[in-house]
C-alpha cells in the first residue's frame, strides 16, 4: 500500500471514530441520552447538542458529496450519509426527542451557521436527498436564528452563511441584506497579507480558519453571482484565502506541531479548515504541494488524536488540545463544540486518484529545518 492510500484510510478511520458516536445517537434519536456534556458553566446543555451536529457534519459533508466511490469506502460513505440526514430530520422535528435548540440565547446562531455550511458542502447529499417535511422543518429551524442578534465580529458570516442556505432550499425570503452587510464589513476589516479583523481588530487566534475565510469564500462562491458588487469581491477573497493557507502549511513544525496561541484551542485540529478547504477546492498557493499538505496535516491529526485522554471511554471527545486538558476550554466550550476538529477531513472530498493522495512530499518546516531547499516567503500585496 503507497503512503497517500494508508494515509487516506487513517483519515477515514479517524473520522469514522470522531462520527460515528454522534451519528449512531441521533440515528437513534437518542443524542441526549447518549452524548456527555462536559462543560465549564452549567448551560451548556441548552447549546451542545446542535455544536455536535453541526460542527461534524461540515467537516464530513465533502466526503457525503463525493461521487465514483466503490467498494467499502462507497458503502461506508453511503451508510454515514444517510446517517447525516437522518440527523437533520432528528435535530428539527420538533417532536423528535433529539429537536435542538435555535433560538434560545446567542449560541444557535453559531451551529445553525456550521449546519448550513455543511449543507452549501453537499448540496446533494444533505439537501437534495431530504424529503419535503424535513426541507419545511429544516427551513423553520434556521429562520429562527433570525430571532438573534450576531456579535459585530465573524458572527456576521454566521448569518450569512445561514442566509445562503436558506437560498439554496428555495426559501423566497432569503435575506441578500445580511449576506450583504458580512462580506462588505469583512472587506473593510482585512488587515493585509491574507489576515482578516475578527471585527475590527487583530487577534492571534485561528479564526480566519475556524470561520471567517472558510464561510466568507464559500458565501461568495455559493450567491456570489446575485449581485455584481458580491460578484467582485470573489477574486480578492480567493487570493486572501490561498495566502492564509500558505501561512498554516507554515506554521506546522517537523514534528506534527503546531502554536498553542489563543482561544479555542479545544477544537484542536480544526484550527486548519481553511487550509484544508484549499486544498478541496483545489486553490492551494504556487509552491504549496497538494501531498506536501496532506502529509503535513496527517502529522498534526496523528499527533493529537493519539493523545491519551482524547476520547472517554464511550468514544466522546474530552475538551483539550493534545489530549485530556479541561483548562483549555472556554465557558464557551462544551463537549459539542469540540466537533469542529471534523473540519480537517475536507480532503476526503477529493477522490483517491486527486493529487492529495498521492505520493508522499516533506512540508516547509521539515524541508526548512532539516537543511533542504524551501521556497521564500513572500508577502500578498
Amino acid at each position: 500500500m503507497n503512503q497517500g492510500t494508508a494515509d487516506r484510510s487513517d483519515w477515514l478511520g479517524w473520522m469514522r471514530r470522531i462520527g460515528e458516536p454522534v451519528l449512531e445517537a441521533l440515528h437513534s434519536r437518542q443524542l441526549r441520552v447518549r452524548m456527555p456534556v462536559q462543560a465549564i458553566t452549567n448551560d451548556r446543555e441548552h447549546y451542545t447538542y446542535l455544536e455536535a451536529l453541526g460542527r461534524l457534519i461540515c467537516g464530513m459533508a465533502p466526503w457525503f458529496e463525493l461521487e465514483g466511490l466503490s467498494g467499502e469506502e462507497e458503502k461506508l460513505r453511503e451508510k454515514f450519509a444517510a446517517m447525516a440526514r437522518e440527523a437533520i430530520d432528528a435535530a428539527t422535528d420538533p417532536d423528535s426527542p433529539d429537536f435542538m435548540n435555535f433560538s434560545h440565547g446567542g449560541q444557535p446562531i453559531v451551529d445553525a451557521a456550521f449546519l448550513s455550511h455543511a449543507i452549501v458542502r453537499a448540496p446533494r447529499e444533505l439537501l437534495g436527498k431530504l424529503d419535503d417535511r424535513v426541507k419545511r422543518n429544516l427551513a423553520a429551524c434556521l429562520k429562527a436564528t433570525r430571532t438573534r442578534k450576531p456579535g459585530y465580529n465573524n458572527w456576521l458570516l454566521f448569518a450569512a452563511m445561514t442566509e445562503t442556505a436558506l437560498y439554496l432550499l428555495g426559501e423566497p425570503d432569503w435575506d441578500p441584506m445580511r449576506i450583504d452587510y458580512a462580506v462588505k464589513k469583512h472587506s473593510e476589516w482585512y488587515l493585509g497579507d491574507g489576515t482578516y479583523g475578527d471585527g475590527a481588530e487583530f487577534h492571534w487566534d485561528y479564526y480566519n480558519s475556524f470561520v471567517i475565510q472558510p464561510m466568507l469564500v464559500d458565501v461568495l462562491l455559493t450567491v456570489g453571482s446575485k449581485f455584481a458588487d458580491w460578484e467582485r469581491l470573489l477574486e480578492s477573497t480567493l487570493r486572501r484565502a490561498a495566502r492564509q493557507a500558505a501561512i498554516q502549511e507554515r506554521l506546522i513544525s517537523p514534528e506534527g506541531t503546531f502554536p498553542a496561541i489563543g482561544r479555542s484551542l479545544a477544537y484542536r485540529f480544526g484550527a486548519f479548515q481553511l487550509l484544508a478547504q484549499t486544498a478541496l477546492q483545489d486553490r492551494l498557493p504556487d509552491g504549496v504541494q497538494p501531498a506536501q499538505v496532506r502529509c503535513a496535516l496527517t502529522a498534526v491529526i496523528r499527533r493529537m488524536i493519539e493523545a491519551p485522554g482524547t476520547f472517554d471511554a464511550n468514544g466522546w471527545l474530552r475538551i483539550g488540545f493534545c489530549g485530556d486538558q479541561p483548562e483549555v476550554g472556554e465557558t464557551y466550550i462544551s463537549t459539542g463544540s469540540l466537533y469542529l476538529c471534523a473540519a480537517v477531513f475536507l480532503p476526503l472530498g477529493l477522490g483517491p486518484e486527486h493529487p492529495f493522495w498521492q505520493g508522499e512530499a516533506e512540508w516547509t518546516q521539515k524541508k526548512a529545518w532539516s537543511g533542504q531547499t524551501f521556497a521564500i516567503d513572500k508577502a500578498l500585496k
